[in-house]
C-alpha cells in the first residue's frame, strides 16, 4: 500500500494527516486500497462519486488538528450506562459504619502501617496521635520503601505537613470533620493537584503541571484528608512501567505490581499509605489490587467525578479507592461519589450503606457458573468463597453471560484513547514513550487512527444491547460474584457495573489471589455490605507482605 493510500484510509476512517506529509488528492485507486482496511467494497463508479466528499473530509481533519486540543477537552457526547426500565437499587441516602471498640495506640508504632482507616481515625479523634505524627510516619515509610518498590512519583511532604498541622488545630478545637480527618492518602498521578506535577507516568508529560485540582482531591481534602503522594501509573494508564522504572509488588519484589494503578496498589499493600485513589478503564483497579492483595472498589460509571483526571476513554474511565478493607473502601467512596457540574458524565444516584449488617440471609447472589467450573489456578479458592457465602446465609443463583461478541466491542477504548492522545501521534512524541512493542500505546494510538467512525458508533450500539441484556439477566439478584479475571472484566467495564475485588486466598508461591463481587448498576451499597460480611468472616485481608528486602 502506498503512503498516499495509507493516508487515505486515515481520511476514510476519521483519522489524520501526518504533518510532514503533503496533502494529496484522494483518487479511486486510493479508495480501493482503503477498502481492504475498512472491510467494505465499492464499485469504481461508487468510489468516484465519493471523491469530492472524501477530499472535503480530509481538509476538515486538517483544520481540526490545528486546534491542538489538550487531553482535558471532553467530547460533546456522554455515555449513559442506564438501561431501559432501570430502577435505582437505593431509594435514599444513608451511611452507617460498623461499630468499633476503642482502638489503642500500639506499643510498636510500626504496626500503624497496616491499620485500617477506621483504626487510625479512632486514634486521631481520641488524640492518641496527631495528624502531623501520622503524616510523618507514612511519609517516612514512603521514603524508606520507594527506592525498592518505585510506587511514588511525588511525595508532597512540605504541603502535607502543613495541612496535617491545620487538621490538628481543628481537631483540638473540637471541629472534627469525620473519619478521614487527619488521615494521609495518595492519588494516582493522573489526578491533578495544582501545586505539583501531574505526569500521567509518561516521558511525554513528566514536566506537566496542571493549574487545577481534581474534584476527587478537593473532596478528600474537604473531608480533612492529607494528600502525601502522587502514586505511579503505568505510562498513560497501561501496565506498571512508567518513566521512572517498574513499580514492584511488595509480596515479591521481583514482580511488577500490575497496572495501571500500580503505585496506589503497591503503596497500600506495603503499609506506606492507608488508602489511595486508582482508576480503571479495563482492569486497572482489579488487576493491581489482586497482585498486591488489596481491596479495590471500581464504582459504577458516572458515580465519581473525573474532572481533573487524565482521559483515556471518556465512556469507560472510572475512579475508585484502593484500601485495606471493604469498609475503608465504603468510607472513601461515600466521600468522593456524587455529581459534579464540571463533569457532565456524572449521574445522580443514592448510596445507602449499612456496615452493621452481619448476615447474608435474604441475599440472592448470582455466580457465573461456567467461570467457577473452569479448572483454573484459582478454582479451589473461588469454590471455597462460594461455600463461605452459602454458609453465611446467601442464596446462590447460577447465571450465564449474554451471547454477544463482548471482546469485539472493546476497540471502543482504542478509538477513544487514539483521540485522547492523537496529539502524540501528530507530533511524533509517541516515539518518546517507554514501551514501544506492538501491543503498547504508541502502536495502539497509531492503529486507532484507522478505526471507522461508523464502526465506533456500531460498537456503541451493540454496547446498548449488552447493557440491556445484562440488566435483564441480573433482575432479582442483589449482586453476583465472579473470578477476577474472566470475560466479566471486559463486559462490565463496557456496561459500567461496579465491583469490589478482595483477597480470598494465596497461591503456592504465597502471593495473594482474589475474588470479585459485582453489583447492580449504582448498587454499591448492597455490593459493599455483602463483600464486608464475607471479608469479616475471613482473614485474608489482614495478612501483609514481610517487606524483608533491603530498604
Amino acid at each position: 500500500m502506498t503512503l498516499s493510500a495509507v493516508g487515505a484510509v486515515g481520511f476514510l476512517s476519521g483519522a489524520f494527516v501526518i504533518k510532514h506529509w503533503e496533502q494529496v488528492p484522494i483518487t479511486t485507486s486510493v479508495v480501493q486500497e482503503a477498502e481492504k482496511i475498512i472491510g467494505q467494497q465499492f464499485t469504481p463508479p461508487q468510489a468516484d462519486s465519493m471523491l469530492n466528499m472524501l477530499n472535503n473530509f480530509s481538509s476538515s481533519y486538517e483544520s481540526l488538528h490545528k486546534l491542538n486540543m489538550p487531553n482535558s477537552v471532553v467530547p460533546a457526547l456522554n455515555f449513559n450506562p442506564v438501561p431501559v426500565g432501570f430502577v435505582n437499587p437505593d431509594k435514599q441516602d444513608g451511611f452507617k459504619m460498623s461499630k468499633t471498640t476503642g482502638t489503642k495506640l500500639p506499643a510498636d508504632k510500626n504496626e500503624l502501617a497496616f491499620y485500617t482507616i477506621r483504626q487510625l481515625a479512632d486514634l486521631v479523634k481520641s488524640k492518641q496521635i496527631t495528624s502531623v505524627e501520622l503524616t510523618r510516619f507514612f511519609i517516612d515509610r514512603l521514603k524508606q520503601y520507594n527506592p525498592q518498590l518505585f510506587f511514588a512519583v511525588t511525595i508532597t511532604e512540605e504541603r502535607a505537613l502543613q495541612k496535617a498541622a491545620e487538621a490538628d488545630v481543628e481537631i483540638k478545637a473540637g471541629h472534627y470533620r469525620g473519619v478521614l480527618h487527619g488521615i494521609p492518602f495518595g492519588v494516582k498521578d493522573l489526578l491533578a493537584q495544582k501545586d505539583y506535577k501531574t505526569t500521567f507516568g509518561s516521558v511525554a508529560y513528566q514536566n506537566q503541571q496542571l493549574n487545577v485540582n481534581a474534584t476527587v482531591v478537593n473532596k478528600l481534602e474537604a473531608a480533612g484528608g492529607i494528600l502525601i503522594a502522587k502514586t505511579t501509573l503505568g505510562e498513560l494508564a497501561m501496565g506498571d512501567v512508567w518513566f521512572g522504572g517498574k513499580t514492584r509488588n511488595p509480596w515479591d519484589v521481583k514482580r511488577g505490581s500490575s497496572g495501571s494503578s500500580a503505585g496506589s496498589a503497591s503503596a497500600v499493600s506495603a503499609g506506606c499509605l492507608p488508602y489511595a485513589i486508582g482508576s480503571e478503564t479495563l482492569g486497572s483497579i482489579v488487576s493491581p489490587s489482586t497482585e498486591c492483595g488489596d481491596t479495590g472498589l471500581r464504582p459504577s460509571f458516572g458515580r465519581v467525578s473525573k474532572y481533573g483526571a487524565m482521559a483515556l476513554s471518556w465512556s469507560m474511565d472510572k475512579l475508585g479507592p484502593i484500601t485495606r478493607s471493604v469498609e475503608d473502601a465504603a468510607i472513601v467512596f461515600n466521600t468522593i461519589q456524587g455529581t459534579d457540574g464540571k463533569d457532565l458524565s456524572t449521574i445522580a444516584a443514592s448510596f445507602n450503606y449499612d456496615g452493621t449488617v452481619k448476615s447474608l440471609k435474604g441475599y440472592k447472589i448470582g455466580y457465573v457458573k461456567n467461570d467457577f467450573e473452569r479448572r483454573s489456578q484459582n478454582h479451589a479458592t473461588d469454590s471455597a468463597t462460594l461455600a463461605k457465602l452459602k454458609e453465611l446465609g446467601a442464596e446462590l443463583v447460577p447465571i450465564e453471560y449474554p451471547k454477544m461478541p463482548i471482546g469485539a466491542m472493546t476497540f471502543v477504548l482504542d478509538a477513544e484513547a487514539g483521540a485522547a492522545f492523537q496529539e502524540l501521534v501528530l507530533s511524533h512524541r509517541d516515539d518518546q514513550l517507554v514501551q514501544q512493542n506492538k501491543n503498547a500505546w504508541p502502536n495502539i494510538f497509531r492503529a486507532s487512527q484507522f478505526i471507522s467512525a461508523a464502526e465506533y458508533i456500531q460498537a456503541n450500539r451493540a454496547r446498548t444491547l449488552l447493557i440491556q441484556e445484562w440488566y435483564e439477566k441480573l433482575k432479582g439478584l442483589d449482586l453476583y460474584i465472579t473470578p477476577s479475571f474472566s470475560l466479566n472484566l471486559s463486559m462490565t467495564n463496557l456496561t459500567g457495573n461496579p465491583c469490589v475485588v478482595l483477597p480470598n486466598g494465596f497461591n503456592a508461591s504465597g502471593r495473594p489471589m482474589s475474588i470479585t463481587f459485582m453489583g447492580q448498576l449504582f448498587g454499591e451499597s448492597k455490593l459493599l455490605q455483602a463483600a464486608k460480611i464475607y471479608q469479616d468472616a475471613t482473614d485474608f485481608h489482614k495478612k501483609h507482605p514481610s517487606l524483608n528486602f533491603k530498604s
